[in-house]
């Protein structure tokens, strides 16, 4: 059983001007349990670059927040378009658990040929690396060194206002706002 105030990273990207946009922002939001936003970091990743994994980190790493944080919560395994993270390095390398929320199936063929077709086939290892994906209520999910119990208790700690966890909704919500001036679109 875990404490109902664990401390939990959420990260989402912002949106971005596909084919004018180099990078887009990326934001990350530590809450407690669900219920209270304790703190805020970012950084940048290339748009359908290679970099969202090694940036991630250390924007986790260099945190005052980095040793109070239990598990890290992904938007999906991609930011900035096609900049695939590599959950497991991420997992690994912080020693934080990690748990992808997906808000629908993904068609994974359809994009493993669109990363043939815009010659990035070599992230198509890394959707492989990222493991079976397993659905819990209405949502799916993905996660490295996390029991699928474990999962389900912080899915129940942290789905305050939606199935969405609180600290990617918020994560959604500040991404959004900043670029766009104002938050928009589901979260």
């Amino acid at each position: 059983m875990l404490k109902r105030e664990i401390r939990i990273l959420g990260i989402d990207d912002a949106p971005f001007k596909k084919f004018i946009d180099k990078e887009s922002l990326i934001v990350g939001t530590i809450f407690r349990g669900g219920s209270f936003l304790d703190g805020i970091i970012s950084t940048k990743a290339a748009v359908d670059g290679d970099d969202s994994t090694e940036n991630i980190i250390r924007m986790i790493t260099k945190s005052k927040f980095y040793e109070q944080i239990r598990c890290i919560l992904l938007d999906g395994i991609a930011v900035a378009g096609f900049n695939v993270i590599d959950i497991q390095e991420l997992s690994d390398k912080t020693r934080i658990p990690v748990l992808v929320i997906i808000r629908k199936y993904p068609d994974i063929e359809n994009i493993k040929s669109t990363l043939i077709k815009i010659h990035k086939q070599e992230k198509i290892s890394l959707i492989e690396k990222a493991g079976e994906i397993e659905r819990i209520n209405s949502i799916y999910i993905q996660k490295k060194n996390l029991s699928t119990e474990n999962a389900k208790e912080i899915l129940n700690m942290t789905c305050t206002h939606s199935n969405i966890p609180e600290p990617l909704r918020q994560a959604h919500l500040i991404a959004s706002g900043i670029v766009l001036g104002e938050s928009k679109g589901r979260a």
